[in-house]
C-alpha cells in the first residue's frame, strides 16, 4: 500500500506546473516559492483560532534537464520530481508561525557521479537537481525549507528561524529543484511610502542542491572551489572561519522617475560588499535607463589565515560597474545591457549563496569568481496582453581573461557567446494553477583553450536544454 501510495504521488508530478516567476524570479521580487490563499492578516482572538485560521500551500515540480557536449564528451540528462507543503498560521498577537518542507526523487537520469574519460571532470548541471554531496542518492531526499516565528507591526515585521529571502547577494537562485535557504533574523520594514528597509544577520545557509543546512563559513565550497590565484587547486572548501553575515538594502522612489537602491553584505573575517545601483525613467517616454557598482573589499584573513585555505586573498579589492537601457511597454521589455568587472581582482561571491546581480546574468552561466571581464547582453522579454505565453530572448558576449591566467580566472571559463530562448506559459479554467517553461541555452567559445577539452568541457561548445512543469494550490 505504502510503494501504491508513493507512485501515485509521484506521478502527480508529471501533471503538474508552477508559476513561471518560481522557475527565475527577479532579484527583489518577494520570494513566494508558493502560490495560493494567502493567511488572514487581522489577528485572531486565541492562539487555537490562530492555528485554525491558517492557511496551507501545495507545490508539486518536474524538471527535465540535458547537457549535450561536443562530439566525444560526455552528456548527461536528469528527470527529477517533488513535491512539498507549506503551512501559515494566522496571526497572534502580532506573531505567526510558518513551516514549510520539500522532497524529491530522482526520476531516471545518468550517471551523474560519473567523471568524463577525456576530461576527468565531472557534471556540473544536472546534479544540482538532487542533492550534490551525494550525486548518487535517487529517493528520500527531503529538506526542512522554512521554520520560523514571524512577528508584525504596523509598517514592518520580523522573521526568526529558517526563510527564504531575495536579495541581490543572496537569492533563491531557483534554476534547479529548490531554491537557496536562510537562518537568522531578518527585518522588512515599510520605512516611508517611498523607502523600504530590509536587512539582518544570517547564521545558517541552505544551498540549492542540497538537503542540508550549513554554518556560514561551512557552506562557502559546498560548489567546486576552482583554483586559488597562483593555479593550485582552492583549499577554502572547509576551511572557511566566519559565523555571521550581516546584510542590509534601502531602496528608495527619489521621485516619479527616478528610484535608487543601497545593499551592504558583510560576512565576518572573509569580505565587505558594497552595491548602488539607480534607475531612472525618461519624462513622457517609455525608454529608462539604469546604472550599477559594486565594490568588494577582503576583511581580516579572507577566511583562513593560510592563503592557500582563504576565500579571498589579504588586502584585495574588487570593483565592478554595468549600465542598462530599456524601451519598456505593456507587452514588451527590451534592454541593452553592459558589466564590467575590473582587473584589480577577481569578484567573489559564493555560488552557494545566489545568482551574479549584473545587468549582463543570464540563466545558466555566471561571470563570478572571474576579473578583467567585458560583457554585453540583449535581452527582449515579451508577454502578449491578454495571454498565457511569455517568450524571452537574450544573447550575450563574454570577454574574459585568458583561461590560464588564474589570477583572475577562478573556473577556467574561456571568452564565449551565450544565447537563451525561454518560452513560458500559464493555464487557466480548469487547468488553473499550471505552469509550463521551456528553457533552451546554447553557449560558444570565444577564446583560446589552449586545446585542452578541461576548459571546454560543460562551459563552451554546448547546449542545455529545460523542461519544467510545476504546480501551485
Amino acid at each position: 500500500m505504502k510503494h501504491k501510495f508513493l507512485f501515485l504521488i509521484v506521478g502527480l508530478n508529471f501533471l503538474v506546473f508552477e508559476h513561471s516567476h518560481a522557475q527565475h524570479q527577479e532579484i527583489g521580487e518577494k520570494a513566494t516559492m508558493y502560490k495560493g490563499k494567502q493567511v488572514v492578516q487581522s489577528d485572531t482572538s486565541s492562539l487555537l483560532h490562530a492555528f485554525k485560521a491558517g492557511t496551507t500551500h501545495g507545490h508539486f515540480r518536474y524538471f527535465f534537464m540535458a547537457t549535450n557536449n561536443q562530439p566525444g564528451l560526455t552528456d548527461f540528462y536528469a528527470n527529477a520530481a517533488g513535491g512539498g507543503l507549506k503551512y501559515e498560521t494566522g496571526r497572534y498577537k502580532g506573531f505567526q508561525f510558518t513551516v514549510s518542507g520539500f522532497y524529491i526523487f530522482n526520476m531516471g537520469s545518468t550517471d551523474l557521479s560519473k567523471l568524463d574519460s577525456v576530461t576527468g571532470q565531472g557534471n556540473r548541471y544536472e546534479v544540482g537537481l538532487f542533492d550534490i554531496e551525494q550525486p548518487n542518492n535517487t529517493r528520500d531526499m527531503d529538506r526542512l525549507e522554512e521554520l520560523n516565528i514571524k512577528y508584525h507591526l504596523k509598517n514592518a515585521h520580523f522573521t526568526l528561524g529558517k526563510q527564504l529571502i531575495n536579495t541581490p547577494f543572496i537569492n533563491l537562485q531557483d534554476g534547479r529543484m529548490r531554491p537557496t535557504g536562510v537562518e537568522g533574523v531578518w527585518i522588512d520594514w515599510q520605512a516611508t511610502a517611498s523607502t523600504r528597509i530590509e536587512g539582518g544577520l544570517i547564521y545558517g545557509i541552505s544551498p540549492r542542491g542540497t538537503v542540508r543546512w550549513f554554518g556560514v563559513g561551512e557552506s562557502i565550497g559546498v560548489l567546486p572551489g576552482g583554483v586559488n590565484p597562483d593555479g593550485s587547486r582552492s583549499g577554502y572548501p572547509g576551511n572557511v572561519h566566519s559565523k555571521h553575515i550581516y546584510n542590509i538594502g534601502i531602496r528608495s522612489k527619489l521621485t516619479s522617475q527616478a528610484d535608487v537602491e543601497l545593499w551592504n553584505l558583510y560576512v565576518t573575517n572573509v569580505m565587505h560588499t558594497s552595491m548602488l545601483q539607480a534607475t531612472y525613467r525618461f519624462k513622457d517616454s517609455k525608454w529608462y535607463a539604469s546604472g550599477q557598482s559594486i565594490f568588494q573589499k577582503t576583511v581580516g584573513e579572507g577566511g583562513n589565515a593560510d592563503p592557500s585555505k582563504a576565500y579571498r586573498e589579504k588586502g584585495a579589492t574588487t570593483f565592478t560597474f554595468g549600465g542598462r537601457l530599456g524601451y519598456k511597454t505593456s507587452e514588451l521589455d527590451l534592454t541593452l545591457n553592459f558589466n564590467r568587472i575590473t582587473a584589480n581582482s577577481r569578484y567573489l561571491m559564493p555560488r552557494e549563496w545566489g545568482r551574479d546581480p549584473f545587468f549582463t546574468f543570464m540563466p545558466r552561466e555566471r561571470n563570478e569568481g572571474h576579473g578583467d571581464v567585458t560583457a554585453f547582453m540583449v535581452k527582449v522579454d515579451y508577454k502578449p496582453n491578454q495571454t498565457p505565453w511569455r517568450f524571452i530572448l537574450s544573447a550575450g558576449l563574454f570577454d574574459m581573461p585568458d583561461v590560464l591566467n588564474t589570477q583572475l580566472n577562478k573556473y577556467g571559463m574561456p571568452s564565449y557567446s551565450q544565447i537563451n530562448f525561454d518560452v513560458r506559459y500559464q493555464f487557466s479554467g480548469w487547468w488553473k494553477g499550471l505552469d509550463a517553461q521551456f528553457l533552451m541555452v546554447a553557449k560558444q567559445n570565444r577564446g583560446n583553450t589552449h586545446n585542452n577539452k578541461r576548459f571546454e568541457f560543460n562551459r563552451v561548445n554546448m547546449q542545455l536544454f529545460n523542461l519544467v512543469f510545476n504546480y501551485h494550490f
